[in-house]
């Protein structure tokens, strides 16, 4: 399968990751795949998905299916978003990952907090990072490019807790994980079916490695 596109450090693929996951190799699959719980910001007031957050109101592809994560526990290291919606379907596993998205703001209708499973060794561990709409810690006044689009610096937090190798995200959105990879000098693999954000993730991976000290 040709590439969407590839640079020294990232190569993107446009297609359905069941279909060509068996073909790529990778140390760490790093992926917050879709729930299974037809999410979509139009069932979100208009107030909360608002110009200053995500515009538009895109189903998340493949979120009308439960979520099997079989395919996935093949690799050596695994970081599942959301496995709180599907743990059932995964192994044990003492080291969680809590992402604090409140930092301290009071709750509303969203979720205080996302759940990370890992196949790590070691305990459970929390990053605090405010995300909350247009309140945020980081990337704040630029548009968010995904419906679940995470913040750059949660994920080069993942990423620095796992060894150091290939990264694969099968369900790569707006590329946030491999933007991450490359700023940390690792090669990553992206796979996303909608070609929109192919397009997107092109574009951040395109851009020059950032300075992490001055970051």
């Amino acid at each position: 399968m040709r590439p969407y596109y590839e640079d020294g450090s990232v190569t993107i693929y446009h297609g359905d990751c069941r279909e060509i996951l068996a073909d790529l190799r990778a140390d760490v699959l790093v992926t917050d795949p879709p729930y299974g719980i037809r999410y979509s910001p139009s069932q979100n007031s208009a107030k909360a998905w608002g110009n200053k957050t995500f515009v538009g109101d895109t189903v998340v592809a493949g979120d009308d299916e439960p979520f099997d994560p079989t395919p996935f526990l093949r690799f050596p290291t695994v970081v599942l978003f959301g496995a709180n919606h599907y743990a059932d379907r995964l192994p044990a596993s003492a080291s969680w990952f809590v992402w604090d998205k409140r930092d301290g703001m009071t709750s509303n209708d969203f979720a205080d907090c996302e759940l990370v499973w890992t196949n790590l060794p070691g305990v459970a561990r929390l990053f605090r990072h405010q995300w909350n709409g247009a309140l945020r810690a980081s990337e704040r006044g630029e548009a968010r490019l995904h419906p679940t689009q995470k913040p750059l610096i949660l994920m080069r937090w993942v990423l620095d807790k796992c060894p150091v190798g290939t990264v694969l995200d099968p369900y790569m959105g707006s590329g946030t994980t491999l933007r991450g990879a490359k700023d940390l000098g690792r090669k990553a693999i992206g796979i996303e079916i909608d070609e929109r954000y192919c397009e997107i993730a092109a574009k951040r991976c395109a851009q020059e490695v950032l300075d992490l000290e001055a970051a």
